[in-house]
């Protein structure tokens, strides 16, 4: 991996894949450039770009400088970007999708911006927890890991409380543990759960028509071109992603 230093100094990893218009994939919560729907498996489908793939501070081979703010995952960003060759096109994940159209709306050279499912709290949508991120911060402090990861996959996300239990034994738990405290991070930019009215920079919204409906009703009110990719969750399929993507920043 190549390694570019943030503005507060804190090293941030990151991968080149293809040649052509230079794209920046962002991760969401409890994701790497080696996971998740925006890491190297996208980067490597996406024709007619030079796709960058980098670890969020906190995760991976990046570090993790404190005190943390939104404001260095800008400059995290804008980093990546301007190895890149001074402006790109971003797409976003979940969370990373958020983080993405905030950093648009600060200024970054930013020229397009593909965003999957960023998890707004909007009417009709999903109901915040109470303190999330407050919650969270409490359970990072006290060695809780656990409880953090069960604050985001049960009661944020939904996912049954037998199934998290059963992936306590996997041996994808030891990594999952090792990341939790990045969930503060990815708290701080879905918390507040309010989109734009207008959007910087051309924007293609995307969601899965299998995806829950609270992320579905989020996406809907994100200014932008929408698409509904049929057959797909969440967990988009990089196979069924990449196409639409390349199209759109190729275009």
């Amino acid at each position: 991996m190549e390694k570019v230093t943030s503005q507060d100094g804190t090293t941030i990893a990151f991968e080149r894949f293809g040649d052509g218009v230079p794209v920046i994939l962002v991760g969401g919560a409890l994701s790497d450039s080696r996971s998740g729907a925006a890491g190297v498996e996208l980067a490597g489908l996406l024709s007619g770009c030079s796709a960058y793939v980098y670890d969020r501070r906190g995760r991976g081979d990046s570090g993790d400088t404190q005190p943390y703010a939104k404001e260095r995952e800008f400059e995290d960003l804008q980093a990546v970007i301007s190895a890149a060759g001074g402006t790109a096109a971003v797409y976003g994940h979940s969370s990373g999708a958020i983080l993405a159209l905030e950093a648009a709306e600060a200024g970054l050279p930013i020229t397009r911006l593909a965003l999957y499912e960023p998890p707004y709290a909007v009417p009709g949508g999903r109901t915040p927890l109470p303190d999330y991120v407050a919650l969270l911060k409490a359970a990072i402090a006290e060695g809780r890991r656990a409880d953090a990861l069960h604050l985001f996959m049960v009661d944020t996300v939904g996912m049954p409380a037998e199934m998290f239990d059963g992936m306590r034994g996997m041996p994808m738990w030891p990594a999952l543990e090792a990341v939790a405290h990045t969930l503060v991070y990815d708290g701080m930019f879905s918390e507040p759960g309010t989109p734009p009215m207008t959007t910087p920079v051309p924007t293609l919204v995307l969601s899965g028509a299998d995806s829950p409906e609270f992320l579905r009703v989020a996406a809907r009110a994100v200014p932008g071109t929408h698409r509904i990719l049929e057959g797909q969750t969440h967990d988009v399929s990089p196979s069924a992603l990449a196409p639409i993507l390349a199209d759109f920043f190729t275009a």
